[in-house]
């Protein structure tokens, strides 16, 4: 049968011991180490997801704020072309608008210079007329039926020079209109 004998029963009171000793000794610092080390590892893993995490709405954030300002910069640019297109058709119309002030003084001017050029041209024409008459006739004209007569003839002098002024009024409305055409 078995022997058993006391260097047996020692060694395994040795064994049992030795056992317990090193749990206590050694496996239960070992495994709080492992386990120390497994939570600072899960922990570290935890803090690098919560980084990467707000790291990604950060980049967001910013990718927003990018977006927005170049929508803002568009809209500035889009704004600024509208009014200097506004602006460089307000300067075109006030160009136009100065162009047509100037061609119609030039036109008045001219008027009033034909005016005063037939009144003149008519008291030069009755007085020469009055002359010529008075030389071809060898009389004195000075009564009123001389001034009828000279009356007479300066109203068709009139006539003739009304019918001239009205083709040169056409050709200087002409002008104008032209002057006031868009370009």
């Amino acid at each position: 049968m078995l022997d058993f004998s006391v260097t047996f029963l020692i060694t395994i009171v040795n064994i049992t011991v030795l056992f317990f000793i090193l749990r206590v000794v050694l496996f239960k610092p070992v495994t709080k180490f492992m386990a120390d080390r497994a939570k600072l590892i899960q922990d570290s893993i935890d803090s690098a997801d919560a980084d990467r995490k707000k790291a990604k709405e950060l980049a967001e954030q910013y990718e927003a704020k990018i977006k927005e300002a170049e929508d803002d910069a568009r809209k500035i640019l889009e704004d600024a072309r509208e009014n200097a297109e506004l602006r460089a058709q307000m300067i075109i119309n006030e160009g136009k608008q100065e162009a047509r002030i100037i061609a119609e003084a030039a036109v008045r001017q001219i008027e009033a210079e034909k005016q005063t050029a037939m009144v003149k041209f008519q008291l030069e024409a009755a007085a020469l007329i009055v002359a010529a008459s008075a030389k071809l006739t060898s009389r004195d004209f000075s009564g009123s039926e001389n001034q009828r007569y000279a009356n007479m003839l300066l109203d068709e002098i009139a006539h003739t020079a009304k019918a001239a002024q009205a083709a040169s009024s056409a050709h200087v409305a002409l002008a104008a209109h032209v002057s006031q055409r868009p370009e």
